[in-house]
């Protein structure tokens, strides 16, 4: 009978232990913990900084990072198959939907663009702009890059769009 109780605790811590290996935990990444990363030439026109970039874990999904657009910098043309999420920390900038105007953004401001609508975001002209991206990944992929918004397109939209 005692080595049927010893042999039951032991089996009971065993199996806490066990569980309590497999808990997942919550993970902080401290602010300057990672490099910060220029935006690639051949998605981004101007200077681009990305800071925090972070990727879930599985089963998650989502993804981003900071993104600091200097004037008048901005994403080449892209979709996201699963969508983004932009929330707008400091500045002015533009996200425009392909064949639409373009939308002022400012500090606030979360944006919303659906799966599969092509669109870029960017700073003003004059004004530099800060936002968190995030955009879940479908088969490892969270954007299909497009050709570049060129400068007499980025010109012409937001020359010709009230600000708020």
């Amino acid at each position: 009978m005692k080595s049927l109780a010893l042999n039951t605790a032991a089996l009971l811590l065993l199996a806490a232990n066990v569980s309590a290996q497999q808990m997942p935990e919550v993970t902080v990444t401290s602010v300057g913990s990672q490099p910060s990363s220029a935006g690639p030439e051949k998605n981004f026109t101007g200077s681009v900084r990305v800071d925090s970039r972070f990727q879930a874990t599985s089963p998650g999904r989502a993804g981003g990072g900071i993104v600091t657009f200097e004037p008048g910098a901005r994403t080449a043309w892209h979709t996201h198959p699963l969508g983004q999420t932009l929330i707008v920390t400091a500045g002015v900038g533009w996200v425009q939907q392909w064949g639409k105007s373009p939308q002022e953004i400012r500090p606030g401001d979360i944006v919303w663009i659906p799966p599969g609508v092509k669109h870029w975001h960017g700073a003003a002209a004059t004004t530099g702009m800060t936002h968190i991206a995030i955009a879940e990944a479908l088969d490892g992929k969270s954007v299909d890059w497009l050709e570049k918004v060129s400068d007499e397109q980025y010109q012409t939209s937001t020359s010709r769009t009230s600000t708020k």
